[in-house]
């Protein structure tokens, strides 16, 4: 398993998994559709930004959040 901060722009993972104790990080991350089995693709890495797309949906992360998110 590996962090979206480590995955590879194009390519569709499936999330495993949020590793957070923060319960707010993951109510936020699920309002975006983040959860375990739903595909996240990396747009792109930008310094200490990142651009996902989950759904239909692109949204700009950042690093805090990208580490939360196992694929």
């Amino acid at each position: 398993m590996m962090s979206l901060k480590d995955a590879k722009e194009g390519v569709e993972y499936t999330i495993r998994e949020i590793t957070t104790d923060d319960e707010e990080l993951k109510s936020f991350l699920f309002s975006l559709g983040c959860y375990s089995g739903e595909s996240v693709t990396v747009i792109s890495h930008k310094r200490k930004n990142h651009v996902i797309s989950i759904k239909d949906g692109r949204y700009n992360i950042d690093g805090y959040l990208a580490e939360a998110i196992m694929v």
